[in-house]
């Protein structure tokens, strides 16, 4: 998964590049892009303590209770950046069965790279 900056010119830019490659085939690899307008806006995603969330997401998948309890966080603020990490991409939530307590929600990271691009 790449993050970035780009403006909306290049952003659509990039956008018919990768569609004239794939009308011809072109494409090799999926890859994951999400990219944002103004660096403002990528300050509010990505964040120290995100990133040291992700990078434990990334080593061992858990409940938000286990990861918050193995980083020393309250339970509600990793919750909050858990949601964010989710709606770029980078988290899944997956619903497991709980052996005779019904489910439990892990955590699991969707890429093992990120790159981040200025």
């Amino acid at each position: 998964m790449h993050i970035k900056i780009e403006s909306t010119e290049d952003f659509f830019n990039r956008g018919k590049a990768i569609a004239s490659l794939a009308d011809k085939g072109l494409l090799e690899k999926e890859s994951k892009i999400v990219s944002f307008e103004h660096a403002e806006d990528l300050a509010k995603v990505v964040s120290a303590a995100k990133i040291d969330l992700f990078r434990a997401i990334r080593l061992r998948s858990g409940s938000i209770t286990d990861i918050a309890q193995r980083l020393n966080r309250d339970r509600s603020a990793v919750k909050r950046d858990i949601d964010v990490l989710q709606s770029i991409g980078l988290v899944e939530l997956h619903t497991l069965k709980n052996a005779g307590h019904g489910t439990k929600k892990e955590v699991v990271a969707c890429d093992n790279q990120v790159l981040l691009a200025w």
